[in-house]
């Protein structure tokens, strides 16, 4: 579910006025405070929010700062305090506030549908201006709706492409990425022969194989969902994916060393970096881990069973609101500030991520500096998100991450693996 996945762990706070108190702690002294004033005057208002940073270097402390510092100069009746989590940490963390009662006013995380669904969010509507909701692109804010009511706020955005080591690829003969699996299926023959550890690197472990399997399914002409939003992974024309990646790439022996099942996405990514990997599907963090390792890469739409995929996989990290201590209009306004090209455009730089709004993905695209990324820009417009309105989408992309590698491994029928994690589908779907 998130944009990008770190090991590290921080918690951060901003205003220092608040700085000694938990998060919890926090929580309780503002419901003591009726309304959540801390002098009679000033409004306090908390966000907990993901770091993107993979150290204290580069944590996302820095963003927030900048953002609240600029914030409260010009409003001096409100007060920001943020607390910033480890994304190994922070749905955890934002669950266990709400169900203490504690909600923060704000969450930057990676899900919104169950919150929504039990009336604890404020809608869109009642909280940014006309002119800045007009601004999110069209597809991901539509990605924030549940019943077809907006309470999700995309915040963060990245796209999926085919990288592939050009050092590997000349040493095997290979002149251009491919466009087809066949040709995929090919090449890896052809990387293996030239004697690449990995040629095509296929991380179906627990860390995020919903992404890699959502990938491999538009490349099939499906998806988790069909053109009406009901689960369909076993689809024939999933059955048939799965099918061709096990026959044609895993028990040829072009995933390398790591069965898919135990390799995860970080894992691939390092081995990448190392120059051991011919191809894999990445998003733009992985090219300044490659750069950073010396390694000359090169980025391609991804490969379809016919001809390009029909669609990259697009994933969102979302912002939502909690009604539980009020503040409605003076979280709108931060909001709007927060969602200022200027703030989008330093995000998104900071952390190799995609624009979410309509005015800074021009921007980007206009500018020099990021001509690296235009590859990802391409492909959002037509990506397609997860299913992340659906409030039993977590209970189905856990059953994904858990099960689908043993769709590949030596033994297995891909049609059952799949009909087994339709049926959690089709129950969650009822209980939706």
């Amino acid at each position: 579910m998130r944009v990008r996945q770190r090991r590290t762990k921080t918690r951060i706070r901003t205003t220092s006025a608040l700085a000694a108190l938990s998060a919890l702690g926090l929580m309780s002294t503002l419901a003591g405070c009726g309304a959540g004033e801390t002098d009679g005057q000033k409004v306090a208002l908390t966000l907990v929010a993901a770091d993107y940073g993979d150290s204290k270097a580069n944590s996302s402390q820095k963003y927030w700062d900048d953002v609240v510092e600029a914030y409260e100069k010009d409003h001096p009746d409100v007060e920001i305090d943020v607390t910033v989590h480890s994304w190994n940490d922070i749905d955890r963390e934002v669950k266990e506030m709400v169900d203490a009662g504690e909600a923060p006013d704000m969450a930057q995380i990676g899900t919104f549908a169950d919150y929504a669904a039990a009336g604890k969010l404020y809608e869109v509507d009642d909280l940014l201006s006309i002119p800045v909701q007009g601004n999110f692109l069209g597809q991901l804010a539509n990605a924030g709706k549940v019943r077809r009511v907006a309470y999700g706020m995309p915040f963060a955005a990245s796209t999926r492409v085919l990288f592939y080591n050009k050092k590997l690829f000349a040493k095997a003969g290979i002149d251009d990425a491919p466009r087809t699996w066949d040709e995929l299926a090919t090449d890896a023959e052809a990387l293996r022969a030239a004697g690449a550890k990995t040629p095509y690197a296929l991380p179906l472990g627990p860390e995020e194989a919903q992404a890699e399997t959502m990938q491999w399914l538009l490349g099939g002409g499906a998806g988790y969902v069909d053109n009406v939003g009901t689960y369909r992974l076993d689809s024939d024309d999933n059955v048939r994916t799965f099918t061709w990646l096990k026959q044609e790439l895993v028990d040829k022996g072009l995933t390398g060393p790591t069965a898919p099942a135990r390799l995860n996405r970080a894992d691939a990514f390092e081995a990448f970096a190392r120059g051991e990997v011919g191809m894999l599907n990445g998003h733009p963090s992985l090219m300044r881990m490659a750069e950073d390792k010396g390694v000359e890469f090169g980025t391609a739409a991804l490969p379809g069973r016919e001809g390009r995929s029909r669609a990259a996989l697009g994933v969102t990290d979302w912002m939502m609101a909690f009604k539980q201590n009020g503040h409605q209009e003076e979280i709108g306004d931060f909001l709007d500030f927060v969602y200022a090209d200027k703030n989008v455009l330093a995000f998104s730089r900071a952390y190799d991520l995609l624009p979410v709004t309509s005015s800074a993905s021009q921007a980007m695209a206009e500018d020099e500096d990021a001509a690296d990324l235009a590859p990802f820009l391409t492909e959002l417009p037509s990506a397609e998100l997860y299913p992340a309105g659906k409030t039993s989408w977590a209970e189905v992309s856990a059953a994904v991450k858990r099960e689908i590698g043993t769709a590949v491994s030596s033994n297995a029928k891909p049609r059952a693996v799949l009909e087994r994690l339709q049926e959690t589908a089709t129950v969650a779907e009822r209980e939706d």
